[in-house]
């Protein structure tokens, strides 16, 4: 019988609308490192509401591995953002879901306008934050108490984690690796996805 102690979980929130890179591409660092090394005591996987695929932004389909309902407890939340958040700012129900996750969770993490949705629920009230540079206005509209940082790649507040858009999630991903295992984890998981940005332009 064994005694490994079940992984804590980091959940990458799916829905309608949900741009492509801000889940995938966390996904891709966060799946590297738990699949690689599972003696860190790491897991993620994948959740939306009723289990049911979604169509992200420009049009790739992705079948979740859970339903919220189903979905093990979460140690992390990454709520990723795309044109799929501004109908999710007026739904109470998910928001409710997001409040209530986020409570129970250790820590709260968004990509690009994923933190339009964390303002909508109260989440970023008087902490700073980061959003989708298209997206700065409109997080500070939606919660003026955020202290909204302009510059930044990713910001993190304890317990609450907040990105820029879409690649800065890539980034915002290897600072929870660095976080939760260590800079040297990190870095192999860098090396491992051969993540070296040298844009030509």
């Amino acid at each position: 019988m064994s005694t490994e102690p079940a992984p804590r979980t980091i959940g990458v929130l799916l829905f309608d609308g949900v741009e492509e890179l801000d889940a995938v591409g966390p996904w891709e660092v966060l799946a590297y490192w738990t699949q690689h090394h599972p003696g860190d005591g790491w897991a993620v996987t994948t959740l939306a509401r009723g289990g049911r695929p979604v169509t992200c932004a420009k049009g790739m389909v992705i079948t979740p591995q859970h339903a919220l309902e189903d979905a093990p407890a979460l140690d992390v939340l990454l709520h990723p953002g795309g044109a799929g958040t501004r109908p999710l700012l007026r739904d109470e129900e998910h928001l409710a879901w997001v409040r209530a996750t986020a409570a129970a969770a250790s820590l709260t993490t968004s990509v690009c306008t994923g933190s339009l949705v964390h303002a909508a629920a109260g989440l970023l009230a008087g902490r700073p934050a980061t959003t989708y540079w298209g997206a700065l206005d409109l997080l500070a509209e939606l919660d003026p108490s955020v202290r909204v940082d302009r510059e930044a790649r990713w910001v993190d507040d304890g317990d609450v984690v907040t990105s820029a858009g879409v690649s800065a999630g890539i980034d915002m991903a290897l600072h929870l690796v660095r976080r939760l295992a260590g800079e040297e984890r990190a870095r192999q998981v860098r090396r491992g996805i051969q993540y070296d940005p040298e844009p030509p332009v």
